[in-house]
């Protein structure tokens, strides 16, 4: 049975056109024509539009088109290994914004500074501590995040507690996508002792992962029944 273009846009609250534009893509299989030129969209062309529509929401239109140009090839394995990476990355966010939250929220920051037996670190041991690689903590010191001094004698960086806490605090912005501006606006107020501003965006940031993961869940759910509906899977 045919479904028009209009009724399956009109369920999930879009455009026609944006219909057009996923089929320019390549991302549903292309519809047979009805004699007066008409689509005719099929229960499969449903269930695709369905999935794009629930996985752009989580994972982002680039890795839906993957995903879905994975499902076309009839390689559904590879379409579910893909979100998996995704869902990984984003676990390893979420264990990054609550060692931020709890690190921010457990006791006075000059107080934390203050039983540290050991003042500097070098950047492999923040990266080890952090599990940010050594060449993104570079990379923000780059862009003016972190203001980090060198050892006068071998000219190696010398990092300190405080700056565990704003490469926590920027890996955890960053992945909420918070711009810029507002992640240097944060560092500043830290740099001021103003530590409050800083721990509600923290709070802030794991609730939106709590939220994207959600979203994520839900388009996980809506490519396994793709698969199903297109009998690709047992």
């Amino acid at each position: 049975m045919s479904i028009r273009p209009i009724d399956i846009a009109r369920k999930l609250n879009i455009s026609t056109s944006a219909l057009r534009h996923y089929e320019e893509w390549g991302i549903v299989p292309a519809p047979e024509r009805a004699k007066n030129g008409y689509r005719l969209y099929t229960e499969e062309h449903l269930a695709y539009f369905e999935c794009i529509r629930a996985m752009n929401a989580g994972f982002g239109m680039q890795v839906t088109k993957n995903a879905m140009m994975k499902i076309q090839n009839k390689e559904a394995e590879d379409a579910f290994w893909l979100v998996n990476e995704q869902q990984a990355r984003l676990h390893h966010n979420k264990l990054l914004a609550e060692k931020t939250v709890q690190i921010l929220g457990s006791i006075e920051l000059d107080e934390a500074d203050a039983k540290q037996k050991r003042k500097w670190m070098t950047i492999g041991e923040v990266s080890k501590e952090t599990q940010i690689p050594s060449t993104t903590i570079r990379h923000w010191e780059k862009m003016g995040l972190l203001d980090v001094s060198r050892d006068n004698d071998n000219g190696y960086r010398k990092f300190n507690r405080s700056h565990v806490r704003k490469v926590l605090i920027i890996g955890t912005l960053r992945a909420a996508v918070y711009s810029l501006e507002v992640i240097k606006q944060v560092i500043e107020e830290l740099d001021g002792h103003n530590v409050e501003q800083a721990r509600r965006i923290a709070r802030d940031s794991l609730k939106y992962l709590n939220d994207l993961n959600q979203a994520q869940i839900k388009g996980i759910h809506y490519l396994y029944r793709l698969c199903n509906v297109l009998k690709l899977i047992d």
